[in-house]
């Protein structure tokens, strides 16, 4: 679960950079949005099921 994850953490962050490049208006804009809330969810998910040091 963790490598699939990490997976779409990276392809969001490297599709949501280059849809600045690529694409213009309004199209940019919610290709942008999607890619940043795979990127925030994918983020959220790694942080909750991270190992804690102590435990």
């Amino acid at each position: 679960m963790k490598p699939l994850l990490w997976l779409i953490l990276a392809a969001a962050l490297i599709t949501n950079v280059s849809t600045s490049f690529a694409f213009d208006g309004v199209q940019q804009v919610l290709i942008s949005v999607g890619t940043g809330v795979a990127t925030l969810t994918a983020a959220g998910v790694l942080f909750a099921t991270r190992r804690r040091a102590g435990a």
